[in-house]
Order: C-alpha cells, then sequence, then structure tokens
C-alpha cells in the first residue's frame, strides 16, 4: 500500500491542483484518469517542504458535460488510487435532484398523514 497522500485539492482555472504528501526525496509518478483514458499534462512541481509536492493537471473542456465526471489520481508506479476529484454540471441534474425532492416530499406527506390517521384510530377517549 502506498504512504502518498493528497491534500489541499482545488479546480481553479481549468486545472486541478493538489499537494502530493509522499515519504522519501522523490515524489512518485501521478496519473489521472477519467473513464479509461489517461489525461495528458500531469505537473508535478519542485517540494515545497519535506515530503510536499504540488501537483496539477489540465481539465480538457472535451471532458466535460452534463451529469457528474469523476477523475481517478493513481500511483503511477504502483497503481494504487490516491484519490479523486469529481465534476458536477448541468441543467439536467438540477432537475433530476428537484424531482427527487419532490417525491422525497409527497412520501413524507403520505407517511404524515398515515401517522396521524393511525394516532386517531388507536387512541383510547
Amino acid at each position: 500500500m502506498s504512504e502518498a497522500v493528497l491534500a489541499a485539492a482545488r479546480i481553479r482555472a481549468g486545472r486541478w491542483e493538489a499537494v502530493l504528501k509522499a515519504p522519501g526525496e522523490a515524489a512518485p509518478p501521478v496519473e489521472v484518469w477519467h473513464l479509461e483514458r489517461q489525461l495528458d499534462g500531469v505537473e508535478i512541481g519542485a517540494s515545497t517542504a519535506a515530503g510536499h509536492w504540488p501537483v496539477s493537471v489540465p481539465i480538457p473542456a472535451e471532458f466535460l458535460s452534463d451529469g457528474v465526471q469523476t477523475f481517478l489520481v493513481r500511483d503511477g508506479g504502483t497503481g494504487e488510487r490516491l484519490g479523486q476529484f469529481t465534476i458536477v454540471t448541468g441543467v439536467p441534474l438540477e432537475d433530476d435532484i428537484r424531482a427527487e425532492v419532490d417525491l422525497l416530499r409527497a412520501e413524507l406527506d403520505m407517511l404524515k398523514k398515515a401517522f396521524r390517521r393511525h394516532c386517531l384510530e388507536t387512541s383510547v377517549v
């Protein structure tokens, strides 16, 4: 199991950026994958502190579309997953979430009515 860990991740100006924490004098190779395709342009900068390296990769525009897009970050030497980042976009997703909330509200109203009816029918006067 790799001892490398990703921290302080963010997306800024079309690039995913993080800090890779790993033991040793050199950073392990890092790969970023999306839907079985490896992204080009992964950059590992000079160590900013002992065992800390900045990592960044540009997010290609062709990988962005409606829905949820998950990118896996792996150790290039061992293939072990170091982490992931997710990008959620699009109006259809908002509509799906609204529909789910409306369905949950309707089910909750139905349960409240059934519970109140049960309480009235079983109350002892």
